[in-house]
């Protein structure tokens, strides 16, 4: 019995320091890159200095440490309120989204000319895919379509000097649920300072849900896609339409996806040759 007890009790210890470690993992992997690590690093040097306050006896200087410990966690609440949020939402999605359908590939045929004409006119357009976070909070700010996808209604949204051209378009369940929405734009530090407003709107987007948002520049004519946080530009404006069904199968990885499209284009060179 005492064999098995002990036995019994290796296995969990065993089994929380795995989760730990996972959780640990999963966190560090969460914030790479965001502002959070920065903030890390001074938590720690606080925690190191706590620790040497407590050896030293110095009672002043721990008293201060204990207090500023207990405002910094408001703190941290506050400032990184869109990060926490995005850690969530992300939690939701990783474990329902076979609760979601993926956007069908018919909308993404129907799309994919449109923008590609709009780019060659050199018009800017937006339009976000909704997959499993609602996108509804985001549609509320802009106007009620509820319409089929039509390459004409989307020409028609983004015409210049239109009411709606500035917006963006949600796209849920295969119809256009709302047109000129307005969607957050990225903090992200690290971000090339020549992306624009549409630029930083949807990669803001992209930072909060799982929405795989495409945009236009008017500027160049340029297609670029954005998920997880991420700007995807490396492709030619022909095959924007294999790279858009490519992510639209994946779930949250942005690696595969880059790939999967190098990969089709080393095998596209060699049939040339």
């Amino acid at each position: 019995m005492i064999i098995a007890w002990d036995f019994f009790g290796f296995l969990k210890i065993l089994l929380e320091i795995s989760i730990i470690w996972f959780l640990v993992y999963k966190v560090m992997i969460f914030i790479q890159g965001t502002r959070v690590v920065p903030l890390l690093r001074g938590v720690i040097v606080l925690i190191v200095l706590f620790s040497l306050t407590n050896m030293l006896n110095l009672v002043v200087v721990s008293w201060i440490l204990t207090k500023l410990f207990a405002i910094s966690v408001l703190g941290f609440l506050i400032i990184f309120q869109p990060e926490i949020r995005r850690g969530l939402s992300k939690i939701g999605q990783t474990y329902f989204d076979l609760l979601f359908p993926l956007p069908e590939e018919g909308v993404v045929n129907k799309v994919c000319p449109s923008l590609v004409s709009l780019a060659q006119k050199r018009i800017g357009a937006l339009v976000a895919f909704e997959r499993g976070v609602g996108l509804k909070t985001y549609a509320e700010t802009g106007v009620s379509i509820d319409a089929g996808v039509s390459l004409e209604l989307l020409n028609t949204i983004f015409t210049p000097l239109g009411l709606l051209h500035d917006g963006g378009v949600i796209i849920s369940s295969g119809r256009i649920i709302a047109a000129g929405c307005i969607f957050p734009l990225s903090q992200n530090p690290s971000l090339d300072r020549t992306l624009g407003t549409r630029h930083r709107a949807a990669i803001g987007l992209s930072e909060e849900t799982d929405a795989v948002i495409v945009m236009v520049s008017e500027e160049t004519g340029k297609i670029s896609i954005a998920q997880g946080g991420e700007l995807i530009d490396d492709f030619e404006r022909n095959d924007f339409s294999f790279v858009l069904k490519n992510i639209m199968q994946q779930k949250e990885t942005k690696k595969p996806i880059l790939y999967n499209w190098r990969q089709r284009s080393n095998e596209v060179g060699k049939d040339d040759k």
